[in-house]
């Protein structure tokens, strides 16, 4: 019981990070202190398995000369589907 309490504790961690991440990528550059610790944790994290998932599906052309990479899209949906599969 408890174990399942901690692994979606982790995974709701996750879920949030991802999310920072994806807003703090392009300000990487500006963090500072603590928060870059914490954004440096995340992309050690994320960053080979977005590499992974990007070299297998392609992004998504939703407009002319604009498309949605869909790595941090599916990592997310896998996220939050193995939050509901554990009970």
């Amino acid at each position: 019981m408890l174990l399942y309490l901690l692994l979606k504790l982790f995974l709701t961690f996750l879920i949030i990070g991802l999310f920072l991440y994806s807003k703090l990528l392009p300000y990487k550059d500006r963090l500072h202190g603590r928060y870059k610790g914490m954004f440096n944790f995340c992309n050690r994290i994320f960053s080979p398995v977005i590499t992974f998932v990007n070299a297998r599906v392609k992004p998504v052309n939703v407009g002319t000369g604009l498309s949605v990479d869909m790595s941090q899209i599916i990592l997310l949906l896998l996220l939050l589907l193995l939050n509901i599969i554990i009970r």
